[in-house]
């Protein structure tokens, strides 16, 4: 295989898996299913972009995040304080944010960043001259990520952290405990988006652009991911989980790629991710169905062959 794919896919996997760790948080550890996820990732991609453009790539990675924190205390508002179902909760917001981003990109769809300095862009002059001069995007996706696992990994063994995926795994285990599910879950939620909205930030900088559609898809391909990461590397502690979360972005995003290079028609991407997902969720459950499956057909097999002798 040609390993500038690998190294594109490299870099983009770990740019998402930024959002795949925040799935990680409210999904996995809070159980709240975040459909905002989409929304907030061009909330993200749409501020650090303007923030960039007037001269401040380092601020703008900030401000993302900011904005991203304030889209999920709207998303954990929704739930805890007006009784919003969640995924109506994680719908209604992402659709908002729709307008919002336009909004904050001035009525345009799309920022052109070509002539602006990013963060790649100052890394890149940094590594000028050393042996990592070529790799400055996997540097800086790099070093975010293992940022965000190191906290995650801090974070959830916390008092706070503790809570939260207490939380998600009995919530009436926690009130009972004098813990306030409502605080947890806010939390939790603005960790989360804060998270996802730095992949936007950083992916918007990447390619030097920002649209309005960047974050199309994004919750089925982190959805896609988390699943394919937890398959390969199963169950374990935060940090291993956390690991396994970024493997399975890396994964996901080198069938994208290879889908890509074989010349594949841009349409078709959305399918492919449903079939990855569909064989993220299916496979553990066809893995422990199989010796029950192989015995049914080797019963059916046998069957035959004895009904045919017999005729």
């Amino acid at each position: 295989m040609d390993l500038a794919l690998i190294q594109t896919a490299l870099e983009l996997g770990l740019i998402c898996s930024l959002t795949v760790l925040a799935l990680f948080l409210s999904y996995s550890m809070l159980n709240v299913c975040d459909l905002s996820t989409d929304g907030c990732f061009t909330l993200g991609a749409a501020v650090g972009a303007v923030v960039a453009l007037a001269g401040h790539p380092f601020l703008a990675i900030l401000a993302a995040m900011g904005a991203g924190v304030c889209s999920g205390f709207v998303t954990a508002l929704l739930q805890t304080k007006l009784g919003v179902n969640s995924l109506l909760s994680g719908i209604i917001v992402n659709t908002g944010l729709y307008s919002v981003n336009i909004a904050v990109m001035g009525g345009v769809s799309l920022l052109n960043m070509n002539r602006t300095t990013t963060v790649f862009t100052l890394v890149r002059d940094l590594l000028e001259g050393t042996f990592l001069a070529d790799q400055y995007a996997l540097v800086v996706a790099g070093a975010a990520v293992v940022l965000v696992v190191a906290f995650l990994a801090l974070f959830l063994n916390t008092r706070l952290g503790l809570a939260i995926r207490a939380t998600g795994n009995n919530p009436d285990m926690v009130r009972s405990s004098s813990i306030n599910p409502a605080f947890t879950t806010i939390v939790g939620l603005c960790v989360a988006n804060a998270f996802t909205a730095l992949s936007g930030c950083l992916l918007a900088q990447f390619q030097r652009l920002a649209d309005v559609n960047i974050g199309s898809g994004m919750v089925t391909i982190a959805l896609a991911s988390l699943l394919i990461g937890g398959t390969i590397l199963g169950r374990g502690g935060i940090l291993k989980r956390a690991c396994g979360v970024v493997l399975g972005a890396f994964l996901f995003r080198l069938v994208y790629t290879v889908a890509l290079r074989l010349d594949m028609p841009a349409f078709m991407l959305k399918l492919v991710s449903s079939v990855i997902v569909v064989l993220a969720i299916s496979g553990p459950y066809l893995k422990r169905s199989w010796p029950t499956i192989r015995r049914r057909l080797t019963y059916r097999a046998a069957a035959g062959k004895g009904g045919g002798e017999r005729c």
